[in-house]
């Protein structure tokens, strides 16, 4: 594969063009960077978007399954894990520390619910 004059940072969206010898697609995205430092930010920024998205969407997953649980004694067992996983999310700012506290309220009322 030849060297590119421009930056690859996202593999999402429609091909812009295919490469490679397997027929593979590759995805790009034109970055005007004109520093060095330009291009490690833009660098950094993927990396933390790949990492939030990750922990958002397992946060996100955690909730919905102890939402779906009808036995009372397994979603205590759970709520402990889920209510560490929402408060390390807000003290990193991935969320916003009104929306943890909001969710916990509501987990812990689903689970009084519960028979």
């Amino acid at each position: 594969m030849e060297k590119c004059n421009y930056f690859c940072i996202r593999f999402i969206g429609q091909p812009l063009e295919a490469t490679g010898k397997d027929g593979a697609f590759v995805y790009r995205l034109f970055i005007m960077a004109n520093h060095k430092s330009a291009l490690k930010a833009i660098r950094k920024s993927e990396k933390r978007r790949l990492h939030n998205r990750y922990y958002a969407k397992t946060m996100r997953n955690a909730v919905r399954q102890l939402r779906a649980m009808t036995n009372k004694e397994e979603a205590a067992a759970t709520y402990p894990k889920v209510q560490k996983m929402l408060d390390k999310l807000a003290k990193t700012k991935l969320i916003h520390k009104n929306k943890a506290a909001n969710l916990k309220s509501k987990l812990c009322a689903h689970i009084a619910k519960l028979a």
